[in-house]
């Protein structure tokens, strides 16, 4: 006899297009990218990607903004999506407007080519032979130097010998790398997707979609070809043991509830006896995104990473990538682990203390500005960290707007260092060789004093209202060693952003200065932003405050 079973009819989850518009838009964008890659010629390639991108990154803005406007009337059932693997709430649009600014400013900023140029040794110019023709048009000339190539901050070829004569002849040939566009445009999506999961295996899929194009992006640094691949191996190895151990936090979760989805987490552990496996799952979960997030000790690849890296790519993981973690490690710890806060507040207390002074220690010892404004960042991570383990609604508030100054103060400072070049054309972040600067072009000097003060938490600049915000949160909920110890480090922190100032403004310039290049508007109206928005928040911050006052509010 033959036994019947019953089959239960599944029912597919609907897919609202309407709420995911803004990453299909990024996704659906990136996927043309690829195929401009493929298809279009390179004579037209650089100018379609780059505007391509743009187009795209602004539409899924418009995109944002409707669904913002509408998502306040909408039911919780209306705004979680694809069965709760995607919530439409405060947080997740927040971060994603962050995402999105910061990231079409990234994008503008590959696409300068004034800054950098072809350069080589002489063995290598001789090695490489004749310069190659551009274009092929009756009127092109075969002899223009070397110099006046148009160039950006990646290397032509990335599969050659770096510093060889093959690279050389790619760039004479008119070479472009212009797949970093379609890989930034991934990784922005998977930016988005990342702050706006409902449960841990989404999330885990937004990590490896953001991560994994940035190991690639890391490696095409044009000058100092070596360092750059060396950061992206150390970043690819760390992420790939990062990742690992997220999933194995996940496989615990999902023990202790036996659902992958936050919400069915936090319930679970919160009338559960046993929690041992929540404990477990949540401090390997935290690894992965402390990991992401940068900090100590997790964010050891930091300072290396984001020296060797291309700087438009250092500049977009210094504030898109720490806004997208720091919306995943805020929805993780608010919504999936919120009553394991006791037990975990001392480890918690132990990263955040260790990532403020360890950081700001190292950074006083820099002598390289591109490295010590990688420090700074993983200072930084500590003090938006004082925020985001504080198990309040306004402390959520104020990492958020934290995190948004800080992203657009980033940019521009990482930005701002592309312009300044010695005799070879190459990025100069050399403390000591910015001496006079501030004097001899004054507008940079201005721009990146106000960015450096910022960080620094001085009056009437982002910087301060955001740490007071964060700091005045922790402290309403009790956390008052953090708030102590944050203030010292951000006055030990002042020392070498004033150090900077000083050495621009008040030293006397080498015999071997390096200059000012003027770029394009595609960086100077990014840059000019950057900096007009750190000192807007300053002295208006109100509206900013209200917004992500508005927007702390977690879809559980």
């Amino acid at each position: 006899m033959i036994a019947t079973v019953d089959v239960v009819a599944l029912e597919a989850p609907s897919i609202d297009y309407y709420r995911l518009s803004p990453m299909l838009i990024v996704f659906g964008v990136a996927v043309v990218s690829v195929l401009v890659e493929a298809f279009v010629s390179s004579r037209v390639r650089y100018r379609t990607q780059l505007s391509l991108t743009c187009v795209g990154l602004v539409a899924a803005m418009v995109a944002l903004g409707f669904v913002a406007a509408t998502a306040s009337g909408d039911s919780a059932a209306a705004r979680s999506l694809m069965s709760g693997a995607v919530l439409v709430d405060g947080p997740g649009l927040f971060v994603q407007a962050v995402v999105l600014v910061v990231a079409l400013g990234a994008v503008a900023f590959m696409g300068e080519r004034r800054l950098d140029r072809v350069w080589a040794s002489v063995e290598v110019r001789t090695a490489a032979g004749e310069r190659i023709a551009v274009g092929g048009g009756p009127d092109e000339v075969a002899d223009v130097e070397d110099a006046d190539l148009a160039a950006d901050a990646f290397t032509p070829s990335g599969a050659t010998v770096p510093g060889s004569a093959d690279e050389l002849a790619a760039g004479r040939a008119g070479f472009l790398t212009t797949e970093v566009y379609p890989l930034t445009l991934f990784a922005v999506g998977g930016m988005m997707l990342f702050g706006s999961c409902g449960d841990l295996l989404t999330m885990f899929i937004a990590l490896e979609v953001l991560s994994l194009p940035l190991y690639v992006l890391c490696g095409l640094a044009r000058r100092r070809r070596l360092l750059s691949q060396e950061a992206s191996l150390k970043y690819f190895l760390l992420g790939a043991f990062s990742s690992a151990i997220f999933l194995f936090g996940t496989a615990f979760a999902y023990g202790a509830s036996g659902s992958l989805s936050l919400r069915d987490i936090g319930a679970t552990l919160f009338a559960a006896d046993e929690r041992t496996f929540g404990v477990i799952a949540l401090c390997l979960i935290a690894v992965g995104l402390l990991f992401k997030v940068g900090a100590v000790p997790f964010g050891s690849w930091v300072p290396d990473v984001y020296q060797g890296a291309p700087t438009p790519v250092t500049s977009l993981m210094a504030s898109a990538t720490k806004a997208a973690a720091f919306g995943a490690l805020l929805r993780v710890l608010h919504v999936g682990f919120p009553d394991l806060a006791d037990v975990a507040r001392p480890a918690l207390w132990t990263v955040t203390i260790a990532t403020m002074v360890i950081a700001t220690v190292m950074a006083v010892t820099q002598n390289d500005v591109k490295r010590m404004l990688a420090y700074s960042s993983v200072s930084h991570v500590g003090f938006a960290l004082v925020g985001a383990i504080t198990i309040t609604s306004d402390a959520v508030g104020a990492t958020l707007f934290y995190v948004a100054v800080y992203a657009v103060s980033a940019f521009g400072g990482f930005a701002l260092l592309s312009v300044v070049r010695d005799a070879a054309g190459r990025e100069e972040s050399d403390l000591a060789a910015w001496a006079g600067l501030g004097r001899r072009h004054p507008l940079v000097g201005a721009m990146m004093s106000l960015l450096l003060l910022s960080f620094a938490g001085i009056p009437l600049t982002g910087g301060f209202i955001a740490k007071f915000a964060v700091f005045s949160a922790a402290g309403d909920a009790g956390s008052w060693p953090l708030v102590i110890v944050g203030v010292l480090c951000s006055a030990i922190a002042a020392y070498f952003y004033v150090r900077v100032i000083v050495t621009m403004f008040f030293a006397d310039p080498p015999a071997d200065a390096p200059t000012v290049i003027t770029p394009s508007p595609l960086t100077t109206v990014p840059i000019a932003i950057s900096a007009g928005l750190t000192l807007l928040l300053g002295i208006f911050p109100q509206w900013l405050l209200d917004l992500t006052t508005d927007s702390t509010h977690f879809l559980g």
